[in-house]
């Protein structure tokens, strides 16, 4: 394993406004300890559970963020109706190995679930998360049913200042956040924040009332995941969030991890600017309304970071 400050360099693509991170000063082979645990890691060149292995080293172990006797939700994107291929979703394989990881852990449950947005039983099977996340030892709970949902208040919301949540999420002691990177229409990004919205029942609502306000609203929910993974591995560069043919999808092969929601989702961005030059952090407005909000940093000069390259 190489690791270097990939964001800067020609293995990104070369293109200038790459992310710009600053190293931690490990070395390849260097054990990572709790106490010295990266604030975000971003991982390149694998497949997606080698990466995420990679990464959550570098992030302290999962013991850092499971504990004996959890329960925990791994909440990826499962919305569309699609193949892993068309990157419309989380990839399989990298939910998968979070579920496993959750249960070496000591996690005495692990739950996966999605408030979709096609029809439910064709996403969760489509998308090959249903299947992954089974064989991988987690329930899949269902989310299509308000009677799934229980209101929340949201107090330190700007537009949206209540919301219904799902029972997993409200239940559980724990969450991971795993997103896939990709366009959006709406939002223009889905990354960590916008995730949020397969949590809650009654979407409408935000979509006429200043979609990127809610989003950054609802990030202000007390209980805040404990790891945001942004999944790179395939990403859908136009034509979001569903996608139109595989033509939207190009293959960089990434993962980013954070504490941070707001820091992985900057990284996030300036990534995908790579392959999108008409994409600026600036138009992905909830995430600086998220910073002002104080749910989290987009200097991420700031945080303790890792690049690792795999390859």
């Amino acid at each position: 394993m190489e690791r270097r400050n990939f964001l800067k360099t020609a293995i990104l693509g070369g293109i200038a406004g790459a992310v710009q991170l600053k190293g931690n000063g490990l070395m390849a082979g260097e054990k990572m300890t709790v106490s010295s645990a990266n604030d975000l890691v971003a991982v390149m060149g694998g497949e997606p559970a080698e990466m995420y292995k990679k990464g959550i080293e570098a992030m302290g172990g999962m013991a850092r963020f499971v504990k004996k006797g959890n329960k925990v939700v791994v909440k990826p994107n499962i919305g569309w109706d699609k193949r892993p291929e068309f990157a419309a979703n989380t990839n399989p394989d990298l939910v998968a190995a979070i579920v496993k990881d959750c249960l070496a852990a000591g996690a005495l449950e692990v739950i996966v679930f999605d408030h979709t947005c096609d029809e439910w039983q064709a996403s969760y099977k489509n998308s090959g998360i249903e299947a992954a996340a089974k064989s991988a030892g987690a329930k899949v709970a269902f989310a299509h049913d308000e009677k799934y949902y229980r209101n929340v208040q949201l107090p330190k919301g700007s537009r949206l200042k209540e919301a219904k949540i799902h029972e997993s999420i409200l239940d559980c002691d724990v969450w991971i956040n795993v997103p896939v990177l990709k366009n959006h229409g709406g939002a223009r990004m889905t990354i960590a924040m916008k995730n949020f919205m397969g949590i809650v029942w009654d979407r409408r609502f935000w979509h006429s009332n200043d979609l990127q306000q809610c989003i950054a609203d609802c990030s202000t929910f007390s209980k805040m995941p404990v790891l945001n993974i942004v999944d790179a591995y395939r990403i859908m560069t136009q034509n979001g969030p569903k996608g139109k043919s595989i033509e939207d999808v190009q293959t960089p092969k990434a993962i980013f991890m954070s504490t941070d929601i707001v820091a992985v989702d900057t990284a996030a961005v300036r990534f995908f600017a790579q392959f999108r030059s008409d994409m600026k952090l600036e138009d992905v407005s909830h995430i600086g309304i998220g910073e002002k909000m104080n749910i989290g940093t987009t200097d991420i000069d700031k945080l303790k970071v890792e690049r690792i390259r795999i390859g």
